[in-house]
């Protein structure tokens, strides 16, 4: 009979290895709540200044509550993992992180933004608000290889993906790569673009509730997942970037984003972050060589007044 089990967050570890013990057995069709810390691992307090973000210990970030054993999983089954419901913290943070983000060389100073996350919305402080849209930004199972496995890293079985559509009602398939599985997740975020492009989401602790079924001999080869289509904004403002290089087309739709959106008043350092949070920065093109096409889709009412 399936059952509801629960971990702490003080049931966690800062890589991914497939000799850690156990924090949890659950059996499939079993439901688990995980307490997980932010990002940070609790080194960002509510009231830090941006000299937090020069304090911090890259080793403890990203910390992830597990790993759970799922009974009956071997490598060729598939976990599948329900996100069921996400309870974030009160508050998060954003930083700009001195050589992290995808302008890492365009913004080298620290910053650090506080956020109020109030019901389904998210308060900057610069003023801007956005809608929260909770998802776990790392989320896996142990890797195949013996040793520690960093976990900022995403691997063939899962990690910091970072992607935001994998929010509540999503549905996430993870390839068993070691008996049973070993599930973790953390680095919980409020809201986060697609891209991150700054290196940060609104990091956030939480509260998630999972459901966990197994499918035997699935063969799968990477993680793939099912999600509601996010509701449309009533306009959206898209920047480009062209060339040969996909990194650098990203950079160059990314530094045109911050432009349109620092028009409206916001410093670009700001404008910089925002985007890391609303921005949906996508591969529009990558058929017709030499050159690739990246856009950077930006909710209309962050540019208003910056149209040239």
């Amino acid at each position: 009979m399936a059952h509801l089990a629960r971990l702490t967050a003080d049931r966690s570890h800062l890589w991914w290895d497939n000799s850690l013990t156990p924090e949890l057995r659950i059996a499939p069709g079993d439901t688990v709540e995980l307490e997980v810390q932010d990002a940070s691992g609790g080194q960002i307090a509510r009231d830090d200044g941006a000299d937090a973000v020069g304090r911090l210990d890259f080793a403890a970030v990203n910390p992830c509550t597990g790993p759970v054993y799922v009974e009956g999983a071997e490598p060729g089954d598939e976990l599948v993992v329900t996100i069921l419901d996400i309870a974030t913290d009160r508050w998060g943070w954003t930083a700009n992180i001195p050589g992290f983000g995808l302008l890492a060389d365009d913004f080298p100073d620290p910053r650090l933004q506080i956020s109020e996350v109030a019901g389904n919305v998210v308060r900057l402080p610069t003023g801007v608000e956005i809608a929260a849209r909770p998802m776990i930004g790392t989320i896996g199972v142990a890797p195949r290889a013996a040793g520690q496995t960093p976990l900022l890293v995403p691997t063939e079985a899962g990690g910091n993906m970072d992607i935001p559509q994998l929010g509540v009602g999503a549905r996430l398939h993870l390839p068993v790569r070691v008996a049973g599985a070993l599930f973790s997740a953390g680095d919980n975020h409020a809201v986060q673009g697609d891209g991150e492009i700054c290196g940060t989401g609104v990091e956030t602790g939480a509260t998630v509730r999972l459901q966990f079924d197994l499918v035997k001999d699935a063969g799968t080869a990477a993680p793939w997942y099912e999600h509601a289509a996010r509701p449309a904004a009533t306009d959206w403002v898209a920047t480009t970037g062209i060339g040969p290089d996909l990194f650098a087309a990203a950079q160059a739709a990314a530094r045109r984003g911050v432009e349109l959106v620092a028009r409206t008043g916001l410093e670009p350092i700001d404008a910089y972050l925002l985007l890391s949070l609303v921005g949906e920065l996508r591969i529009s093109e990558i058929v017709d060589a030499p050159n690739w096409v990246v856009s950077l889709h930006i909710p209309a009412r962050h540019t208003a007044g910056a149209r040239s």
